[in-house]
């Protein structure tokens, strides 16, 4: 479904309709989707319904799609990748971070770790490379602890998936991304949005979706009140206010001594992978 995202984006077709091609995918193949379709020029608005806005050569789209196998099994991916097929050197220096925080996942993700673990790993990671764009500064640690990162990530790096896209979270996702051991913080901004917190196990199936998103209502109201202003550079900030969002997610398989994607095939996210296959199709 992503790649036919990639395939049929261009410039002046609206969100809509290539939104329906995607969804098309799914039900061609007997099934369906397995959440309401997300394809955006506004990224940074986390869930984005597709809209009648044409997309605009120099803009990024994010397409989080998913669909159902006739067992009803879900999947569930996010790719973002520019309206005219090449990515500007600004957004590859943010798309960069992003690819680097989803990639690291497969390195510690494992039976016995705890998600919440691997979240803010992925934070401190993130939150490193952004210092070394002048868009953070400080001790990386001591801003993660003070929830600085979620600027950028105001969400958690992930959800159980199965029968439906958000497994069983009908029984309250503190009862199936949380246990005894782990509780959620509720009280943070952006930590309070992990739907993933527990540890691991063989045989889980969770999603891998970092994002940086430049959300122009959090940025001004940060700076008004000067939350986390040690750790964040509200002028560079500015200048950010209209580049959007990106999020990379697939769907991980943690294993006996790790964890793997699922899928034979890799939907392209390597930067010169997604321009290769969208100058080629």
């Amino acid at each position: 479904m992503p790649t036919a995202g990639m395939r049929n984006t261009k410039p002046g077709l609206t969100e809509k309709y290539v939104a329906g091609i995607i969804d098309g995918v799914a039900h061609s193949y007997g099934s369906m989707v397995s959440f309401a379709t997300i394809y955006s020029q506004h990224g940074e608005i986390m869930h984005g319904n597709p809209s009648m806005a044409k997309l605009e050569s120099g803009r990024l789209v994010l397409c989080d799609a998913g669909g159902e196998n006739m067992e009803h099994y879900c999947s569930d991916n996010t790719r973002t990748y520019p309206v005219n097929g090449k990515f500007t050197q600004r957004q590859l220096e943010i798309y960069s971070i992003v690819e680097a925080c989803h990639d690291y996942v497969l390195k510690v993700a494992k039976p016995g770790v705890k998600y919440a673990d691997v979240h803010f790993a992925v934070c401190r990671l993130m939150f490193d490379r952004l210092k070394e764009l002048g868009l953070a500064k400080g001790d990386t640690e001591e801003a993660v602890k003070a929830g600085a990162h979620a600027m950028f990530l105001p969400h958690g790096l992930g959800h159980m998936m199965g029968l439906d896209v958000h497994d069983m979270e009908n029984l309250d996702q503190i009862n199936v991304g949380f246990d005894e051991e782990t509780r959620p913080n509720l009280e943070q901004f952006g930590t309070n949005c992990l739907r993933m917190g527990r540890r691991l196990e063989e045989g889980f199936v969770v999603t891998d979706e970092p994002g940086i998103y430049f959300i122009p209502a959090l940025i001004d109201d940060w700076k008004a009140s000067g939350h986390c202003k040690e750790f964040l550079n509200f002028d560079k900030l500015e200048t950010y206010k209209d580049f959007g969002g990106i999020r990379i997610e697939d769907d991980v398989l943690i294993t006996k001594d790790g964890c793997r994607f699922i899928g034979k095939d890799r939907i392209p996210y390597h930067p010169k992978d997604i321009e290769e296959f969208m100058a080629n199709n």
